[in-house]
């Protein structure tokens, strides 16, 4: 099933897993070494275009009433809500801006322009899914607790509903987030205490209630007359932001080959295994510069993991250096066009919606579902890394399958 022996699976010793950290911890010291003035701008531009954005969406829905000022405003909204969560609030958030000591861009004071609150996200993101990346019944984002992504899970009955709820979710995807944090399954069969709880509770109320006063109350009835108009259109923002989210979030952890990990690869974890559970747990896709934009640098998303606290605005001078380093120890690099990584997404999701019995692939070995178990089947496990060895085992099916 999942990954239990993470350098077994890799086809890497020991000595190999240290050097290769070792290497990507000197890429860090390179990286940090170099902040400065060029990265300062970047972020004082992304901001200042993304409170453009939203002034110009704004001022455009109080002439509302006619439709191209509605697309406009909504348009304009919705960019400038993609912005301000992708680029400025994950990033912020994750510390990626804390070396320039100012309180506005600070991942204690951001508070981002969604129903969920950022200490429950910093929670659930920042410490409980980058340190166990993948890692079953440990990283509540397998599946965000509401999908099966992978055969590991057992299959029930209310799987088969799979790509309804997975469709609720991409419309949704800030409830979704904002819930994620509160386990209130855990509380409600009380394996979650109240009192823990009851402050969650409370802060996500406050969160969402400004929200929803701001979105829908507020700023509609500041149009006046329009408010009709104005309320469709930030509902409009509001749904694009969480589709766009949704699609960028799941084409970097549900591809093919994004791989899950047992328990038993976190004893005794070195810094090296850590890097590479989060180059063999991630996927990235292709992109140009404003793809990469607007997704928060997250096509970069095997680099985000490497270094999650590090300007986005790097990712792409490291991503060149890790490629090198997939080279050189043999390790592939996981990353296809946006559009083909999410229909891989899509295909895990809806295929695991069936009972095993429908499935043909091994649990050691399907799209979406490995371990070290996979080349069992191949002479001496497999000659070469991990990249050659998985060459050999599409080979062994393609030769398998022309005898047939």
């Amino acid at each position: 099933m999942a990954i239990s022996d993470i350098n077994e699976y890799a086809h890497l010793t020991d000595a190999d897993v240290d050097a290769l950290g070792a290497e990507l911890d000197m890429l860090r010291r390179e990286i940090e070494s170099s902040l400065g003035e060029k990265d300062r701008r970047y972020l004082r531009r992304t901001i200042y275009a993304q409170r453009g954005l939203e002034v110009l969406g704004r001022a455009a829905l109080f002439g509302s009433h006619r439709r191209s000022l509605w697309l406009l405003g909504a348009g304009a909204l919705s960019v400038a809500k993609i912005i301000e969560n992708m680029e400025l609030g994950h990033n912020v958030m994750h510390g990626q801006w804390d070396w320039m000591n100012d309180p506005e861009v600070h991942s204690t004071s951001w508070e981002w322009d969604m129903v969920c609150a950022s200490p429950h996200w910093k929670h659930s993101h920042n410490y409980i899914h980058h340190k166990y990346t993948n890692v079953l019944g440990m990283d509540h984002d397998v599946g965000y607790k509401i999908l099966r992504v992978t055969r590991d899970e057992a299959w029930e009955p209310r799987r088969a509903f799979q790509p309804f709820f997975n469709l609720m979710l991409a419309a949704t995807f800030e409830w979704g987030i904002a819930l994620h944090d509160l386990e209130l399954k855990e509380v409600i069969t009380g394996r979650k205490p109240m009192d823990q709880a009851k402050p969650e509770i409370k802060l996500f109320a406050r969160k969402a209630l400004r929200q929803l006063g701001k979105d829908y109350v507020l700023y509609p009835a500041m149009t006046g007359p329009n408010f009709k108009h104005t309320l469709t259109a930030n509902l409009t923002a509001n749904f694009v932001r969480n589709l766009w989210a949704y699609v960028v979030i799941f084409c970097g952890h549900f591809p093919d080959g994004a791989e899950k990990f047992t328990a038993a690869t976190l004893e005794d974890e070195s810094q090296g295994q850590w890097y590479l559970r989060q180059m063999l747990g991630t996927a990235n896709f292709d992109a140009g510069p404003a793809l990469a934009f607007m997704s928060g640098n997250l096509c970069y998303q095997i680099e985000h993991h490497l270094y999650p606290d590090l300007p986005s605005n790097r990712l792409a001078a490291i991503s060149v250096r890790v490629r090198e380093l997939c080279v050189k120890y043999d390790l592939p690099y996981n990353t296809g066009s946006f559009t083909m990584q999410y229909l891989r997404t899509l295909r895990t999701i809806n295929k695991l919606a069936l009972p095993d019995r429908f499935l043909t692939a091994t649990t050691d070995d399907a799209p979406e579902t490995a371990s070290e178990r996979r080349f069992d089947s191949l002479p001496n496990r497999g000659s070469g890394g991990l990249k050659t060895s998985l060459a050999q085992l599409r080979e062994a099916r393609r030769a398998k399958k022309r005898l047939r």
